[in-house]
Protein backbone atom coordinates (compact mmCIF):
# COMPACT_ATOMS: atom_id res chain seq x y z
CA UNK A 1 0.00 0.00 0.00
CA UNK A 2 1.44 3.35 -1.04
CA UNK A 3 2.17 6.04 1.53
CA UNK A 4 2.77 3.76 4.51
CA UNK A 5 6.54 4.15 4.71
CA UNK A 6 8.18 6.19 7.45
CA UNK A 7 9.54 8.73 4.94
CA UNK A 8 6.01 9.38 3.69
CA UNK A 9 4.64 9.88 7.23
CA UNK A 10 7.34 12.37 8.17
CA UNK A 11 6.57 14.47 5.11
CA UNK A 12 2.80 14.34 5.69
CA UNK A 13 2.80 15.06 9.42
CA UNK A 14 4.90 17.62 11.28
CA UNK A 15 7.20 16.53 14.06
CA UNK A 16 6.26 17.10 17.70
CA UNK A 17 8.32 20.31 17.54
CA UNK A 18 6.42 21.35 14.41
CA UNK A 19 3.06 20.76 16.08
CA UNK A 20 4.19 22.73 19.14
CA UNK A 21 5.37 25.67 17.01
CA UNK A 22 2.08 25.57 15.06
CA UNK A 23 0.04 25.58 18.30
CA UNK A 24 1.95 28.50 19.79
CA UNK A 25 1.67 30.43 16.53
CA UNK A 26 -2.08 29.85 16.23
CA UNK A 27 -2.65 30.74 19.91
CA UNK A 28 -0.78 34.04 19.46
CA UNK A 29 -2.33 34.87 16.10
CA UNK A 30 -5.90 34.35 17.36
CA UNK A 31 -5.14 36.98 19.98
CA UNK A 32 -3.63 39.46 17.53
CA UNK A 33 -0.06 38.86 18.68
CA UNK A 34 2.34 39.00 15.75
CA UNK A 35 5.97 38.07 16.43
CA UNK A 36 7.33 38.93 12.97
CA UNK A 37 9.10 42.20 13.69
CA UNK A 38 10.25 41.14 17.15
CA UNK A 39 12.31 38.22 15.91
CA UNK A 40 13.42 39.37 12.46
CA UNK A 41 16.76 40.98 13.30
CA UNK A 42 18.10 37.92 15.14
CA UNK A 43 16.76 35.54 12.49
CA UNK A 44 18.39 37.46 9.64
CA UNK A 45 21.73 37.66 11.45
CA UNK A 46 21.73 33.92 12.23
CA UNK A 47 20.69 33.00 8.68
CA UNK A 48 23.37 35.21 7.08
CA UNK A 49 26.13 34.07 9.45
CA UNK A 50 25.44 30.38 8.75
CA UNK A 51 24.50 30.64 5.07
CA UNK A 52 20.99 29.46 5.92
CA UNK A 53 22.05 26.32 7.79
CA UNK A 54 20.39 27.82 10.86
CA UNK A 55 17.13 29.67 10.30
CA UNK A 56 16.73 28.13 6.83
CA UNK A 57 13.46 26.33 7.63
CA UNK A 58 10.63 26.55 10.11
CA UNK A 59 11.42 24.56 13.29
CA UNK A 60 9.88 21.10 13.07
CA UNK A 61 8.87 21.58 9.44
CA UNK A 62 11.86 20.87 7.17
CA UNK A 63 9.75 21.39 4.02
CA UNK A 64 8.86 24.95 5.10
CA UNK A 65 12.07 26.54 3.83
CA UNK A 66 12.92 30.18 4.49
CA UNK A 67 14.66 32.77 2.32
CA UNK A 68 15.82 36.27 3.12
CA UNK A 69 13.95 38.91 1.12
CA UNK A 70 15.57 42.31 0.67
CA UNK A 71 13.26 45.25 0.08
CA UNK A 72 13.35 49.05 0.10
CA UNK A 73 10.77 51.02 2.04
CA UNK A 74 8.10 52.43 -0.28
CA UNK A 75 7.99 55.72 1.62
CA UNK A 76 11.12 55.70 3.76
CA UNK A 77 13.63 54.35 1.24
CA UNK A 78 15.20 52.31 4.05
CA UNK A 79 16.72 48.95 3.05
CA UNK A 80 15.25 46.06 5.00
CA UNK A 81 15.44 42.26 5.05
CA UNK A 82 12.62 39.89 5.96
CA UNK A 83 12.80 36.12 6.45
CA UNK A 84 9.84 34.49 4.65
CA UNK A 85 8.73 30.95 3.90
CA UNK A 86 8.82 30.17 0.19
CA UNK A 87 7.78 27.53 -2.29
CA UNK A 88 9.12 26.94 -5.78
CA UNK A 89 7.39 26.36 -9.09
CA UNK A 90 9.93 25.91 -11.89
CA UNK A 91 12.39 28.81 -11.77
CA UNK A 92 9.89 31.07 -9.99
CA UNK A 93 9.88 31.45 -6.23
CA UNK A 94 6.57 32.21 -4.54
CA UNK A 95 6.15 33.92 -1.17
CA UNK A 96 2.89 34.40 0.66
CA UNK A 97 2.08 37.86 2.07
CA UNK A 98 0.19 36.37 5.03
CA UNK A 99 1.45 38.45 7.97
CA UNK A 100 0.26 35.50 10.06
CA UNK A 101 -3.37 36.24 9.17
CA UNK A 102 -3.37 39.83 10.36
CA UNK A 103 -5.89 42.19 8.68
CA UNK A 104 -3.26 44.12 6.66
CA UNK A 105 -0.58 43.05 4.21
CA UNK A 106 2.99 42.93 5.55
CA UNK A 107 5.18 45.99 4.93
CA UNK A 108 7.48 43.99 2.66
CA UNK A 109 4.54 43.41 0.29
CA UNK A 110 3.92 47.15 -0.13
CA UNK A 111 7.65 47.73 -0.50
CA UNK A 112 7.96 45.14 -3.29
CA UNK A 113 4.98 46.58 -5.17
CA UNK A 114 6.70 50.00 -5.09
CA UNK A 115 10.25 48.66 -5.71
CA UNK A 116 10.06 45.25 -7.44
CA UNK A 117 13.76 44.84 -8.36
CA UNK A 118 15.46 43.19 -5.42
CA UNK A 119 17.59 40.33 -4.15
CA UNK A 120 16.87 37.23 -2.15
CA UNK A 121 19.19 34.90 -0.27
CA UNK A 122 18.54 31.15 -0.51
CA UNK A 123 20.98 29.47 1.81
CA UNK A 124 24.34 30.99 0.90
CA UNK A 125 23.23 31.99 -2.62
CA UNK A 126 22.17 35.55 -3.51
CA UNK A 127 19.77 35.91 -6.45
CA UNK A 128 18.55 38.98 -8.30
CA UNK A 129 14.79 38.87 -8.78
CA UNK A 130 11.85 40.96 -9.91
CA UNK A 131 8.74 40.74 -7.77
CA UNK A 132 5.18 40.79 -9.04
CA UNK A 133 1.83 39.89 -7.54
CA UNK A 134 0.44 36.62 -8.87
CA UNK A 135 -2.69 36.84 -11.00
CA UNK A 136 -5.89 35.25 -9.69
CA UNK A 137 -5.26 32.15 -11.85
CA UNK A 138 -1.62 31.88 -10.73
CA UNK A 139 -2.69 32.28 -7.11
CA UNK A 140 -5.33 29.56 -7.48
CA UNK A 141 -2.70 27.18 -8.90
CA UNK A 142 0.03 28.05 -6.37
CA UNK A 143 -2.00 28.27 -3.15
CA UNK A 144 -2.37 24.47 -2.70
CA UNK A 145 1.36 23.97 -3.35
CA UNK A 146 2.31 26.61 -0.79
CA UNK A 147 -0.29 25.37 1.73
CA UNK A 148 1.20 21.89 1.42
CA UNK A 149 4.62 23.38 2.19
CA UNK A 150 3.20 25.16 5.23
CA UNK A 151 -0.40 24.23 6.22
CA UNK A 152 -0.62 27.29 8.48
CA UNK A 153 -1.42 29.35 5.38
CA UNK A 154 -4.97 27.96 5.30
CA UNK A 155 -5.41 29.01 8.96
CA UNK A 156 -3.97 32.44 8.16
CA UNK A 157 -6.38 32.89 5.23
CA UNK A 158 -9.37 32.07 7.46
CA UNK A 159 -8.06 34.46 10.11
CA UNK A 160 -7.42 37.27 7.58
CA UNK A 161 -10.88 37.03 5.96
CA UNK A 162 -12.09 39.09 4.12
CA UNK A 163 -8.53 40.02 3.09
CA UNK A 164 -7.33 37.77 0.30
CA UNK A 165 -3.72 36.92 1.07
CA UNK A 166 -1.64 37.64 -2.03
CA UNK A 167 1.14 35.52 -3.45
CA UNK A 168 4.22 37.35 -4.72
CA UNK A 169 6.27 35.77 -7.48
CA UNK A 170 10.01 36.37 -7.44
CA UNK A 171 11.18 35.82 -11.00
CA UNK A 172 14.83 35.74 -12.11
CA UNK A 173 16.14 39.14 -13.10
CA UNK A 174 19.49 40.19 -14.54
CA UNK A 175 21.76 42.00 -12.13
CA UNK A 176 20.92 45.70 -12.16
Amino acid sequence: MAGTGKADRTQSFPSRLGRTVDSISQFANRRGIYFGRRSTRAHVALYRRTGGRLGGHLPGRPNARILLLDHVGARSGIHRTSPVIYCESGDVIAVIASKAGQPAHPAWFHNLVANPETTIQLGAEIRHVRARVATADERAALWPICAETYPGYDFFQRLAHPRVIPIVLLEPSPKT
